[in-house]
């Protein structure tokens, strides 16, 4: 028995580099292999420079697959496109992979200006800068805060003060490029609180950046006292603005799970509270860090907040909705959210 014609495809009139990069964020946000992001990307970034005209000439003579970073899956995504029908590919990713990744919170996410965590492929993350810049604005932020990592983490190709000043310089050229008005990209760090407590990266640079998020990412399982010492340090430090992933725990995902650190979160916490430094609610599925336990004892301890994705490709910058549920379910006032706050008024806050 057969089933009858198939419907024609669904209309699509955003072209092909469109549907590729839309694909390309729906199997990151739902953290899929990241062979296959690379592909549609890359599809992307290919065909980007060239003229329509010889897109379509391409796809008329069957020879999209001679251009180098074109594959057959990401031909055929292109050719519908082209052809002003949505990729079958695509219409399935909207179909699997699009829906809200958290029920809740949505007022905290409608109140969110930006994002105060993020990386680019200038240390571990993903994609070039300006293709985050370009993803916040379609997620309509008002700021990203670019905060690749510091020297130390060699394994994440951390930033040296040499090549942080160089990734400056981008981002006033991408700026420059996006016109500023309703969205800039904010110069920032996760720099990496040392043993001592002191930050992996010059005085110089850290005052030379707007937002400076400082995380602990070594001897994870050091005892509590020194532990406790060693976050304090950072959290008074006058250059810290935000205390990433307090407890480092992970909860799934590729890299396994891994136990909370060990530290005195009331004094932690309070000493954050005295300095006006924010507790991150970090968004990765994997971290959900703090713990809800110690996400209420920083919210009754006083403490501000930063809701951050801690996207390392465009599609987590959509992360957020998952902080946003749990800045909700633990009562926490958006007014104490430092990225519901206007630019002028976290860059103040900031630059304390």
């Amino acid at each position: 028995m057969t089933s009858g014609p198939h419907p024609d495809p669904a209309a699509y009139d955003a072209g092909p580099v469109a549907a590729l990069r839309r694909i390309a964020f729906l199997l990151e946000r739902r953290r899929e292999d990241t062979y296959k992001v690379k592909a549609f990307r890359g599809a992307a970034a290919a065909i980007l420079p060239l003229p329509a005209e010889d897109v379509a000439r391409a796809v008329e003579d069957g020879t999209l697959t001679d251009v180098p970073g074109v594959g057959k899956s990401t031909a055929k995504v292109i050719a519908a496109a082209v052809r002003g029908e949505q990729p079958e590919r695509l219409a399935e990713l909207e179909r699997t992979h699009a829906a809200p990744l958290a029920s809740g919170g949505v007022e905290v996410r409608a109140a969110l200006r930006g994002d105060c965590h993020s990386h680019s492929d200038w240390s571990d993350g993903g994609s070039p800068i300006e293709e985050m810049a370009m993803t916040a604005i379609e997620l309509g932020h008002d700021y990203l805060v670019l905060t690749d990592h510091s020297p130390r983490l060699k394994v994440a190709r951390g930033l040296s003060a040499e090549r942080l000043a160089r990734q400056l310089e981008v981002v006033d050229a991408v700026n420059e490029h996006l016109g500023g008005e309703s969205f800039t990209l904010l110069k920032g760090i996760e720099v990496d609180i040392l043993d001592d407590g002191s930050l992996d990266q010059t005085e110089e640079m850290l005052r030379r950046l707007d937002v400076r998020v400082a995380s602990v990412h070594s001897k994870l399982a050091m005892d509590a006292a020194p532990m406790t010492r060693r976050m304090i340090g950072a959290v008074t430090n006058p250059l810290t603005n935000v205390l990433g992933h307090c407890t480092g725990r992970l909860v799934t995902g590729g890299r396994g799970t891994r136990a909370q650190s060990q530290f005195d979160a009331r004094a932690v916490f309070e000493a954050c509270a005295e300095h006006d430094v924010a507790v991150e609610i970090n968004s990765r599925p994997e971290r959900c860090d703090p713990p809800d336990e110690l996400l209420a004892l920083a919210r009754d301890a006083g403490c501000v907040f930063s809701i951050d994705s801690d996207a390392h490709a465009p599609g987590q910058l959509d992360f957020l909705s998952l902080g946003c549920e749990r800045a909700e379910d633990a009562g926490i006032d958006p007014d104490r959210i430092v990225n519901t706050w206007p630019k002028e008024r976290l860059l103040a806050w900031a630059t304390r």
